[in-house]
């Protein structure tokens, strides 16, 4: 019998006030008849609930329409012009110390995170000319937001003076989920209005975090940047360092965990679209794709807001009306463009792994795959190019897309001048439009990990939780906890998760905020 997963593993950070989140008392491992569950997707969200259920004896069915796993964090083969097999993307992700729950599910087949790989700064640049980073500031609140503004060029004295200091006092104490009954109803662009931030202070230290949402800050709730505020820097003192995989994701990431389920008697059926779900009259579900149906006595919804909202729209007993009307109005992000260029020469040597950028144009951030990705790595050092990889978040959807595409190479030769005279080798543009969108007065229609029939629950980054989490860690924290509700109705203990702090620290701070509080009314 191979032993669990040790509910402290996926922790192992610095911040001791981190939250723990222990599931309700149970037996070790499903004893007897085994229960069956159809995982549908194979992304982070899906990967983390197949995880925690084949783990402790269920019989795990994991649904993928596409050929790989990973959902956005996947890759496929491609090959280059000059003939090199190599892995496409959807782009560059960062995997931030606070992410517990998805180190967590990684450390099951890499237990040091040996295939992550730090990188030494997270470095921001502005057209106007200041530059910012964060391998200087200090990690623990709330010294990091004061070390961030002593040593950020882009905070003048005329600047603070300039500032509202009360409408900025709800970054102090962020709790979930008050943060969305007071500011859901406040785009991110009004509440930076109201703050009134440095120009530039405010495109690098917080529309970075917009963005990251793949919108436009108008369209963003305030809610949503003011947690993703504290779960990076006024809550946690993990800090704003990230790691990046060494290799592809396949490779580093998904391959191993696809063995790991294996051994664990999971079934994984890529390139398996699942059509319909059907309630049986037993209390299970008929799960029909193109190959036909199968009955599973529970299933996990793991999919991204398009796949969930068409499931749901084509599955017409699935879940009740109310629960179904709010699925029916999810909506997804603006597109988002993955520009990947193979290069016949190098950039600079001093040029960072990362950049977040503002000001260029759509450019949002410049990678230098070369820099950490060993299959990139042995790319540029036999033709001696190298690797770059573009992005621009919340596209207008009317826009050119081969007008796009040129405006963000033109934008990488204004940072990266020596790229004006080099050749481009091979080109890959990914365009996508899958992210969730976290709109202005959303959030009471975002659906939670329990649905109104027991044996369906929901995972994902789009899912709605009182959990201080975002991103690629909501979507593994939401997969563990939706594995809990199902093992908690087989009387299974299921897995403990982590987040950082669910409040602002220091009691002079929370002192502060509550004090805003009350003079707002």
């Amino acid at each position: 019998m191979t032993p669990l997963h040790r509910p402290d593993a996926a922790r192992r950070g610095r911040d001791r006030r981190a939250r723990v989140l222990t599931p309700p008392p149970g037996a070790r491992r499903i004893e007897g008849a085994r229960p069956t569950t159809a995982v549908v997707g194979g992304g982070i969200a899906g990967l983390a609930a197949a995880t925690a259920l084949a783990e402790r004896g269920a019989a795990v069915t994991l649904y993928e329409r596409e050929p790989f796993l990973g959902g956005r964090a996947g890759g496929w083969p491609v090959d280059l012009d000059d003939g090199t097999p190599v892995t496409m993307s959807r782009g560059f992700h960062a995997f931030f110390r606070q992410y517990y729950n998805l180190r967590g599910l990684l450390r099951r087949t890499d237990p040091g995170l040996e295939r992550l790989t730090g990188l030494p700064d997270y470095p921001l640049r502005h057209s106007g000319g200041p530059w910012d980073g964060f391998r200087r500031v200090p990690r623990t609140p709330p010294w990091s937001a004061l070390g961030f503004v002593a040593l950020s060029p882009s905070f003048g004295l005329r600047d603070l003076r300039r500032m509202n200091p009360v409408a900025a006092l709800p970054l102090l104490d962020v709790r979930v989920p008050e943060v969305y009954e007071r500011l859901d109803g406040t785009s991110a662009h009004d509440f930076l209005e109201a703050v009134r931030f440095p120009p530039a202070a405010r495109h690098l230290a917080f529309e970075v975090f917009s963005r990251s949402f793949f919108a436009d800050p108008r369209q963003l709730s305030a809610a949503e940047m003011v947690l993703m505020f504290h779960i990076y820097f006024l809550g946690s003192a993990e800090g704003l360092l990230f790691d990046v995989p060494c290799a592809p994701f396949p490779a580093a990431l998904w391959e191993p965990l696809a063995g790991y389920l294996l051994r664990h008697g999971a079934e994984i059926r890529t390139s398996t679209a699942v059509e319909t779900i059907v309630p049986a009259g037993d209390g299970g579900h008929e799960v029909a794709t193109a190959d036909g149906a199968r009955r599973h006595d529970t299933v996990v919804l793991a999919l991204d807001t398009a796949g969930l909202r068409s499931l749901v729209a084509r599955s017409g007993r699935l879940g009740d009306g109310p629960w179904r009307e709010r699925v029916a109005r999810l909506r997804n992000a603006p597109p988002f463009l993955v520009t990947r260029l193979w290069l016949d020469r190098p950039v600079a040597p001093d040029r960072p792994g990362f950049l977040g950028t503002s000001g260029y144009g759509g450019l949002d951030n410049i990678s230098v795959l070369d820099r950490y990705e060993d299959e990139a790595a042995r790319w540029a050092a036999r033709t001696g190019g190298c690797v770059v990889e573009l992005h621009a978040y919340a596209v207008p959807p009317e826009a050119s897309r081969e007008t796009e595409q040129k405006r963000l190479i033109d934008q990488l030769h204004r940072v990266y001048p020596e790229t004006r005279g080099a050749g481009i080798v091979d080109a890959r543009h990914e365009w996508r439009s899958d992210c969730p969108l976290f709109p202005v007065g959303g959030y009471a229609d975002r659906p939670t990990v329990r649905t109104p029939d027991p044996g369906v629950v929901v995972a994902g980054d789009l899912v709605r939780t009182d959990l201080p989490v975002a991103l690629m860690e909501r979507a593994a924290t939401t997969g563990f906890l939706a594995a809990n509700a199902l093992l908690e109705r087989w009387g299974v203990r299921g897995q403990t998760v982590w987040t950082v702090p669910d409040r602002g620290r220091g009691a002079v701070l929370r002192a502060l905020a509550k004090w805003g509080r009350r003079s707002s009314y």
